[in-house]
């Protein structure tokens, strides 16, 4: 099990917290998520075999918001 925390430049609000939740809670292997609008970030925590830190960087910025890790 592996964790990472997305810097999320984009959010605006609770419906952009909750696609971003949802998008990345439907990719394989990602078991946990925390989205954090006043930080501006997520925590990320995944199964490295089933998925890549970078898959999870890809999906959300697949919603339209940019990404640092």
């Amino acid at each position: 099990m592996e964790k990472t925390t997305l810097k999320i430049k984009g959010m605006t609000g609770e419906n952009c917290m909750v696609i971003v939740r949802t998008a990345l809670l439907e990719l394989n292997g990602v078991l946990a998520v925390e989205v954090h609008l006043k930080e501006g970030n997520a925590k990320v925590t995944y199964d490295k075999n089933e998925v890549s830190s970078s898959d999870i960087q890809k999906v959300v910025e697949k919603q339209g918001y940019e990404v640092e890790v």
